[in-house]
């Protein structure tokens, strides 16, 4: 009877053991940003914290697939950790020269015995990110070696008292030519958790405040042909998790699903965090966690251009105006014009190899704009039916190679669909082969693409300068929304805006049209503040007689390719502080959108000797622009920005 007691007693205690939810902790290299997983119930989940700090409480992890529910009945079986250490360069983002280190953690979950996924988490010393790797199934008459991924469980669930700046996701086949969803919305500021955007969730990335407690950006990277583009969507309260995208995205073609062979690594979800956005504004990791997709076709080469489109509108894309945008690019020492929509029909390709040739004759190279085309909207503008198939697409590509064009600007894309996303990258593949850079607009956010594709410059993916062309509540808002894109847009990869204009109006006459509210120093800050390694900037000809002197050689002079970003000071939505260094050179910049003036000191010493002379670009109170030279103390300097101004400094480190 006691031997019976004891296997009874024996056999309880097995069983209580394999109910226990196994729990893995693991830290940044610094050891401050932790990361807690566990298979609590048999669902996966984590936690993120930051010192003392959670930053976000439990929250689930898994796949839904067509070969099994991976989201429940998991047991953690095994952690494996390790250090990753990675070097790399990169001339087209926010810091030329990366060193990357993190701790990696291979979760390996099993399923009725058999090992079904691993959530791989890579904790650097500011972020976390994770994707899954899903395997493949014996069945009978062999394996399966294919799968759709149909959902992701995964979730983020912020503190109590979080509040939010996000991008709501618009509903698909609506807008101008029913071309949305494309990342064009205006950010809520401030707001709370709880809501669901207009219905359809949040674009990436998203922005988060943890009370006093510092900030979180959640977004993604290394999303490719094989997957499919994500949003954030909120399921009451605290709880947003990954959404795929939307049934009637592309016209309704396509499934909302990614289709996949096994094995197989999905892209990365990542979670940028600190006590203030200084990490957020640094952050590689969009690049950090991903790899060439194919080697560079030759030695690409970036910089400033000019664009007619954005004063002139459609009317302007002719020969003689090109021809005198040229003019204006090669006098102000730029690199390129963009051509924008409807030049095959108010130039033709004839006249655009002339137009070609004249531009190199004054060492300016031409961008051409084309439709992205396919049935999935309206847009009418042409070039069409150039870039959606591959043939046509490498007869256009040949003939650009042939008249030493630069590169292409794809409009009008049709949401974030594994079809289109597959497009994304054909382009981009293509193209390379020919020697031809590639910008987006009416687009996705890019997902670590400048280091996955080297001919990759730069996409929209935001509400960008042509809204202050069509209407004067951009203009007015002109100088919140850069306060907010610094801090959570460009934060995650290559902006092309468009902006930085000298022009009082958005008119070829510069009398008439919307009115700019914000001062030239301010156009200048943003020349800095904006990245993207190619700027066509919404400058005109009509500027170098009508603008400051000082104000044109700036433009001349700022670099469109950095070594290093810094953050100094800023808030979303009200002002941002923030310093680039291009070479020995650093710019320090500054904007507020703050009705009344931001009154701060900035301590120079981080950027420039003392003693050294930097020269500063300043606002006064009407928004009257001047430029002085400042010798640097040790004390900091007292500065003054009044509301839609800015601030510049530039000198030697």
């Amino acid at each position: 009877m006691k031997h019976f007691r004891s296997a009874i007693l024996m056999a309880l205690m097995l069983v209580c053991g394999s109910i226990v939810a196994a729990e893995k902790r693991f830290a940044s290299p610094d050891g401050k940003l932790v990361v807690t997983v566990s298979d609590e119930g048999g669902q996966p989940v984590y936690q993120v914290s930051l010192g003392e700090t959670v930053f976000l409480q439990p929250s689930k992890l898994g796949l839904n697939t067509n070969i099994g529910d991976l989201t429940s009945g998991l047991t953690m079986k095994d952690c494996q950790v390790r250090t990753v250490n990675d070097t790399y360069s990169l001339k087209t983002t926010k810091q030329s020269q990366i060193t990357y280190e993190a701790t990696e953690a291979v979760c390996q979950f099993v399923q009725n015995d058999r090992q079904v996924l691993d959530v791989i988490f890579r904790v650097s010393n500011r972020d976390v990110a994770f994707r899954y790797k899903l395997y493949p199934r014996r069945a009978r008459g062999g394996e399966t070696l294919v799968a759709v991924i149909t959902d992701e469980a995964s979730g983020f669930v912020l503190p109590e008292g979080t509040t939010t700046f996000l991008c709501p996701q618009s509903k698909p086949m609506g807008g101008f030519a029913r071309t949305s969803p494309s990342y064009e919305t205006s950010y809520t500021l401030d707001d709370q958790m709880g809501k669901n955007g207009w219905g359809e969730g949040y674009s990436f990335p998203c922005l988060f405040k943890n009370g006093e407690k510092g900030w979180l950006l959640i977004s993604e990277t290394g999303t490719d042909g094989s997957y499919v583009g994500c949003r954030l969507l909120n399921e009451g309260g605290a709880n947003y998790k990954i959404g795929f995208p939307q049934a009637g995205e592309m016209n309704g073609h396509g499934s909302t699903s990614a289709a996949v062979s096994l094995p197989y690594e999905t892209p990365w979800r990542t979670i940028t965090l600190g006590a203030t956005l200084a990490n957020i504004v640094e952050s590689t990791v969009a690049n950090d966690l991903v790899q060439p997709k194919f080697q560079a076709s030759k030695d690409y080469t970036y910089g400033k251009g000019s664009w007619s489109w954005i004063i002139g509108m459609d009317s302007s894309c002719n020969f003689d105006e090109q021809k005198r945008y040229i003019d204006f690019s090669a006098a102000m020492g730029w690199r390129s014009v963009l051509v924008d929509a409807l030049w095959d029909k108010q130039i033709g390709y004839e006249k655009m190899e002339e137009l070609s040739r004249y531009a190199q004759s004054k060492g300016v190279g031409l961008f051409l704009w084309y439709n992205s085309n396919g049935a999935w909207n309206d847009a009418p503008q042409s070039p069409k039916d150039k870039m959606d198939k591959s043939p046509a697409r490498r007869k256009e590509m040949a003939w650009m190679q042939k008249n030493g064009i630069l590169g292409i600007k794809v409009d009008f894309f049709g949401g974030d669909k594994q079809p289109m996303m597959q497009l994304y990258e054909d382009i981009l593949t293509d193209a390379n082969e020919f020697g031809i850079q590639c910008i987006f607009h009416g687009c996705t956010l890019p997902r670590g693409w400048e280091r996955m594709y080297p001919n990759y410059v730069a996409s929209e993916a935001v509400l960008a300068s042509e809204n202050l062309h069509f209407g004067q509540g951009a203009c007015d808002a002109e100088a919140t929304n850069a306060c907010t894109h610094t801090f959570i847009r460009n934060a995650v990869g290559s902006m092309d805006f468009g902006g930085s204009t000298l022009n009082k109006h958005y008119n070829a006459d510069n009398q008439h049209g919307t009115i700019r509210r914000t001062s030239d120093v301010f156009a200048l800050a943003t020349a800095v503040l904006f990245q993207s390694s190619v700027q066509h900037f919404a400058m005109a000809p009509n500027n170098l007689t009508d603008a400051p002197e000082w104000a044109v050689q700036f433009m001349k002079d700022v670099p469109t390719t950095w070594d290093e970003v810094k953050f100094i000071d800023g808030y979303p939505g009200k002002y941002a502080i923030i310093a680039r260094r291009a070479g020995t050179k650093w710019f320090i910049a500054s904007i507020s959108a703050q009705k009344e003036p931001l009154k701060t000191k900035l301590d120079l010493s981080p950027f420039f000797k003392k003693g050294s002379i930097v020269t500063t670009y300043t606002d006064d109170a009407s928004l009257a622009g001047s430029t002085k030279n400042l010798k640097v103390a040790s004390k900091p300097v007292a500065v003054t920005i009044p509301e839609n101004g800015g601030l510049v400094i530039v000198g030697d480190m």
